[in-house]
């Protein structure tokens, strides 16, 4: 049983043929999956989600590109979303300086804001963080009790072994089964298995051979067998791990 531990299936691409994607997912194992709001709107369609399936889990957060809308009365309605079962992250939240379109101190104030919420009320975190990796890491250290994960994870084997010294997960997507996915393939065959999760970030980032279209969570077992093959493991293994590994960061029972 394989579990995406970060998807979008709230968005708008997946309504016209949603009904055949759970159907995939079942018949791929996939029984267990993450909805991951990226601004107010789509963190209360995840949680609407969340609520109309009881293998579906929600978390709550602005994207770095949203940051701008990230004030305290934005603060307040994710702290009131939250109090619903069904969320059990703050995220995506982050940092992206790949583009920068929104300026990197609007992206560092929402960061901290968004990371305060989270050890307020004992919730792990969900990162998004591209090409900001010592901003990212210099920030959490200012918020020793929150853990998470950097999900779709882009940063180097050493970031990764030093997130894991720090109690984080790391994320991996369809990315690690790219011809060119060097990063990505060292921290997949590298880091210790207990602290390794696998999602899709569907609709975007869809495996080897449906690189370029539209993804969604029924291929995460793709991702598994990746790193399967790389550690030389069965994919039961791998599948078995990480689900563990989701349920143990997300609090839900295994």
């Amino acid at each position: 049983m394989f579990f995406d531990s970060h998807a979008h299936l709230d968005e708008a691409c997946f309504q016209p043929d949603f009904d055949d994607i759970l159907r995939r997912m079942a018949e791929a194992g996939v029984t267990r999956m993450m909805n991951i709001g990226f601004d107010e709107a789509s963190s209360r369609r995840s949680l609407a989600l969340a609520g109309r399936y009881d293998w579906i889990w929600a978390a709550v957060g602005s994207h770095p590109d949203d940051a701008a809308a990230v004030d305290d009365a934005c603060i307040a309605r994710y702290r009131a979303l939250a109090a619903d079962p069904r969320v059990r992250a703050i995220g995506e939240i982050g940092l992206d300086y790949h583009y920068e379109d929104v300026p990197r101190g609007i992206q560092q104030t929402a960061f901290r804001m968004q990371l305060a919420l989270a050890d307020e009320l004992g919730l792990p975190a969900v990162v998004h963080e591209r090409e900001a990796h010592e901003d990212g890491l210099n920030i959490l250290a200012e918020f020793p009790r929150v853990r998470g994960v950097f999900h779709c994870f882009s940063g180097s084997l050493e970031m990764a072994r030093e997130l894991v010294r720090r109690g984080w997960y790391v994320g991996l997507t369809g990315v690690v089964t790219f011809k060119n996915a060097r990063k990505a393939v060292e921290v997949a065959s590298s880091i210790p298995l207990e602290r390794l999760l696998i999602e899709t970030d569907c609709p975007y980032m869809a495996p080897v051979p449906y690189r370029g279209r539209r993804n969604d969570p029924s291929l995460v077992p793709l991702v598994a067998e990746k790193i399967a093959e790389l550690r030389g493991l069965s994919v039961e293994t791998v599948a078995q791990a990480t689900t563990q590994n989701a349920c143990r960061l997300f609090g839900i029972d295994a």
